[in-house]
């Protein structure tokens, strides 16, 4: 087994590596639901920092430079101890992370060597528990593979910013719009940029329509800004709202901008108002900062950490939390179920 691993450890470190990336791109791109648990350095999102840590791995592998792989590969186990400390102080955890994460060591361990420190019975064999490097071109000789995972924390650790609360980091406040008045009340987290907040949106409009026409249900549509432009849809959303709040009307704006994000591709403010224009969509200015910090407290208050999530509130003790288009299709119909069960 080892001289198979020996024999074939670059073809296997460049495979795990390669997945590596494919995970992260996967990552970019968010299936049920778009998590906002999120880092960077040096203002790098982390999954690009992580898809070029790969492409590097890839590199000095499919030209056999085991002493760089080896290097790469033990800073890389510093940077995740903190990563991992981050998710666990923070108590969210991030799977497309862990992952990665996982085919990181795996890679590590395919391409760990005994230290001669070890068989030499040296003095101070714990430096060496990670194994050692040589780099004969540098005149470097037996170095420590610890001092790399070292680097490799200390680095993260003095440039890595990361966040698991959305906020959009304005004053204080006049009011979320809402459609409705009643004993029930829905909130719905989104973000104009997650695919599958544009599937349950589009999805459950006529359950809401059909909930709001009970006149027991109030709703509020609560922006959650995880892409960098959404703040500005989320503006134009207050505006065109403000302009003409009516049921309909309210539909029939987030539709056009979650077209706008999706399918249009739009991330200009002036492609986006005159998109709106072109939608026939009438928009009239307030104070959106204000509103945006009321969302603030919802996101944290709700502790929103990925989208799409709703919350019903039954009662003022019976609040359920949905998270992913599924999960909020079938909460949604349970709270129609119950209102059904009521009348009878």
């Amino acid at each position: 087994m080892k001289e198979f691993i020996r024999k074939y450890r670059n073809l296997m470190t460049i495979a795990l590596s390669l997945a590596g990336i494919v995970l992260m791109m996967y990552y970019d791109y968010c299936d049920t639901e778009c998590s906002y648990l999120r880092g960077d350095i040096w203002g790098i999102d982390l999954k690009w920092v992580g898809i070029a840590y790969m492409t590097a791995v890839i590199i000095f592998a499919a030209f056999r430079q085991s002493s760089f792989v080896r290097a790469l590969l033990a800073a890389g186990l510093g940077v995740e101890v903190h990563l991992y400390a981050f998710q666990i102080q923070n108590d969210v955890y991030c799977p497309f992370c862990l992952a990665f994460s996982v085919l990181l060591i795996l890679s590590f361990i395919i391409n760990y060597e005994v230290p001669s420190a070890w068989r030499e019975k040296k003095r101070r064999l714990w430096l060496y528990f990670l194994g050692e490097v040589d780099f004969p071109m540098l005149r470097i000789h037996k170095l420590p593979l610890l001092l790399f995972s070292l680097l490799g924390y200390l680095s993260i650790l003095f440039t890595f910013s990361g966040s698991v609360t959305p906020a959009f980091g304005q004053e204080v406040a006049a009011g979320v719009p809402s459609l409705g008045k009643g004993k029930y009340e829905i909130v719905m987290f989104a973000d104009y940029f997650c695919p599958p907040c544009l599937r349950i949106d589009t999805k459950a409009e006529p359950l809401l329509k059909e909930l709001l026409a009970t006149g027991k249900i109030k709703i509020t549509f609560a922006d959650v800004p995880f892409h960098r432009f959404t703040p500005t849809y989320i503006k134009y959303y207050l505006y065109a709202v403000n302009a003409h709040s009516g049921t309909k009307n309210v539909f029939h704006i987030r539709k056009t901008l979650f077209e706008a994000a999706q399918v249009k591709h739009i991330e200009t403010e002036n492609a986006l108002i005159a998109y709106l224009k072109q939608q026939k969509i009438s928009l009239k200015p307030i104070d959106e900062k204000s509103i945006f910090s009321i969302l603030s407290s919802m996101i944290n208050e709700n502790n929103i950490k990925s989208t799409p999530t709703c919350i019903i509130r039954y009662s003022a003790t019976d609040v359920k939390k949905f998270v992913g288009d599924e999960e909020i299709w079938n909460g949604l119909n349970a709270l129609k179920t119950h209102l059904s069960a009521g009348e009878k």
